[in-house]
């Protein structure tokens, strides 16, 4: 099989082919039905959210603004995947140019990472409101959440800029036949013809540190919630309390689970039909985005409350 040299590479930058979801060709413009609902409901959940925050200066507190930093990662997560999925789905635009896959690839995994880093600060915020309830606004004030939306920006861009960086450095075949149906980190590494290994093992180790860490403070933080909440006399203050992290633990059970499924496939499940990874995969990236609005809209009575009043002030006018 002949390859290109990393200089060839570099001045050609032939286009990859995303090849969808394999072995439901037949069934794609079905499949791409949910998937456009689910974009949808991101885009409107995530800006009615946005928008509800930003004009009600009520909601101006540590967890609404932390709930603001998620639907903003949301919305650039959903947005970075779905409409080139759809148009693969829809209209077989299974092309896509080097440097754009490059790009697309970046934006997933590093606000992939953000969106973890924002589920810890939330973590945070609600250990401090539970545990330390008086000093809550003392220890979470805006410069310090200013600072926390930083570091895990920061984070997630110097964490993830060396995966499209190294990933110039392979020499790759020509089939560039990407079995995804957008442009996934250990997807494109295997098209590789050279040695791979440090692509592979520097992606191991940012999953490992990003979600290892995350689900490490997210565990100690409920741990420590826990234990506070059952000191509390009277079974209505428990439940109010547990009620008030059940929101938060739903969010995280729908980024990590299906996360940790679509990581663990790519390197040791062989015995896991091509197809449901990578649909799975697919979903990964929009079903949180597409939920979270709607559980902390539920869960939420002020946010609840302040969209109904705007839709009914619009309905009056």
């Amino acid at each position: 099989m002949t390859t290109l040299s990393n200089s060839s590479w570099r001045l050609i930058q032939p286009s990859f082919f995303l090849i969808s979801i394999p072995g439901l060709e037949e069934s794609q413009h079905w499949i791409a039905l949910p998937l456009c609902v689910l974009y949808l409901l991101a885009l409107l959940g995530n800006v009615t959210v946005l928008f509800t925050i930003w004009t009600d200066p009520s909601l101006h507190q540590p967890m609404y603004l932390f709930l603001a930093m998620l639907s903003g990662t949301d919305l650039v997560l959903a947005s970075s995947t779905a409409p080139k999925t759809l148009a693969v789905l829809l209209v077989h635009a299974h092309e896509i140019g080097y440097t754009v896959c490059l790009i697309q690839m970046f934006f997933i995994h590093a606000f992939s990472s953000m969106e973890s880093g924002v589920l810890v600060a939330m973590a945070l915020d609600r250990y401090v409101a539970i545990c330390h309830p008086l000093h809550h606004s003392t220890i979470l004030h805006p410069r310090v959440i200013g600072r926390i939306g930083m570091a895990v920006l920061v984070r997630g861009i110097l964490l993830l800029l060396p995966f499209p960086i190294l990933l110039r450095r392979l020499v790759f075949c020509q089939a560039t036949v990407i079995g995804h149906a957008y442009c996934e980190h250990m997807a494109v590494v295997k098209l590789s013809c050279s040695d791979s290994t440090v692509n592979r093992a520097y992606g191991l180790a940012v999953a490992l540190l990003v979600v290892g860490l995350d689900v490490l403070a997210i565990g100690v933080s409920y741990a420590l919630i826990l234990q506070a909440v059952l000191k509390v006399p009277g079974g209505e203050a428990r439940h109010k309390a547990f009620s008030t992290c059940g929101s938060h633990i739903c969010v995280i059970l729908v980024f990590y689970v299906p996360g940790m499924f679509s990581f663990l496939t790519h390197r040791f499940g062989r015995q896991v039909p091509h197809h449901v990874h990578v649909l799975l995969a697919t979903l990964y990236l929009l079903v949180p985005p597409a939920l979270n609005p709607l559980v902390y809209g539920v869960k939420t009575q002020q946010i609840r409350q302040r969209v109904l009043r705007v839709f009914d002030i619009k309905g009056q006018i």
